[in-house]
């Protein structure tokens, strides 16, 4: 009962389904359903080696879940309950990867579970979950680089608020998706130093390049899903369940190999609608 994270090693899961892993704590009403599941890059015991003498490493694992208030490359925490109804759906997902390098751990990328075997597909790095929180919509922070054109200077662009929405569109057998998503923020700093911050050209064009630097970050992480995996990780079968459930009987069983055909477009609006310090006596 005393039991707050489990480590899987990437061997291990690559070689045996979640299901093999997981029976016994599954199967344990001993042990907590809250308990936080991730999975290593190379041995799971490094993960668990700190410097810090008197430091408890589950406390230090649990203690970097919070940093998703701050970014948008890491995962909403798995706890075993959530993952035994992930497995039970037959739905690939993501499972947050841990990394151990001198004593110290990170969080870093994402485990890539396929659905139908249970077993790791891949990984995704860091800028790929960044790609798939925007996706999915349930990012609580963070922020988005990109340049302004013409000076040539770096943009940073704060989350305050995101939100998304998937919509599948039939047409005869042809299944396609829209992505929509919308984001407000702020500006939290910009080294231009020609131009006034307010003036609505330039809040218009820091629109635009976050917008486009987003739709780089989410074309990136789907095209991944749908050539290299071959795995739906970020809901679109969900959606077409939801909204068109005839369809979703009729594809349901190879899911993932008809997802990685299916052409998916992109909307994205991006408002500034508050300044950083750094702007503030321009």
């Amino acid at each position: 009962q005393h039991l707050k994270v489990i480590v899987m090693g990437e061997e291990l899961v690559r070689t045996y389904s979640l299901e093999q892993l997981l029976d016994q704590y599954l199967r344990d009403n001993q042990i907590r359903p809250s308990c936080l599941v991730l999975i290593s890059k190379g041995r799971a015991s490094k993960t668990l080696e700190l410097k810090e003498t008197g430091e408890i490493p589950s406390f230090r694992l649990f203690g970097i879940v919070d940093n998703q208030y701050r970014t948008t490359r890491i995962l909403s925490p798995m706890s075993l309950a959530k993952l035994e109804g992930k497995m039970q759906s037959g739905s690939s997902f993501l499972l947050q990867n841990v990394v151990a390098a001198n004593g110290e751990v990170k969080f870093a990328g994402a485990a890539v579970i396929k659905g139908k075997i249970k077993k790791l597909g891949g990984f995704f790095n860091e800028t790929e979950v960044e790609g798939l929180t925007w996706i999915i919509g349930k990012g609580k922070g963070g922020v988005v680089k990109s340049f302004d054109k013409q000076t040539g200077q770096l943009l940073i662009y704060e989350v305050e608020s995101m939100k998304s929405r998937i919509t599948p569109h039939i047409n005869g057998k042809n299944i396609s998706f829209n992505v929509k998503i919308e984001s407000e923020g702020r500006l939290s700093e910009n080294w231009i130093t020609s131009g006034n911050a307010f003036e609505n050209k330039f809040l218009k064009r820091a629109e635009k390049n976050t917008e486009k630097e987003i739709k780089r970050l989410v074309k990136n992480v789907v095209e991944k899903m749908q050539e290299e995996y071959e795995a739906d990780v970020a809901g679109f079968g969900n959606r077409l369940k939801m909204e068109n459930p005839k369809v979703w009987e009729k594809v349901k069983k190879n899911w993932d190999q008809t997802f990685s055909k299916v052409p998916i477009t992109y909307n994205i609006e991006v408002t500034i609608k508050d300044y950083g310090a750094s702007d503030s006596n321009k």
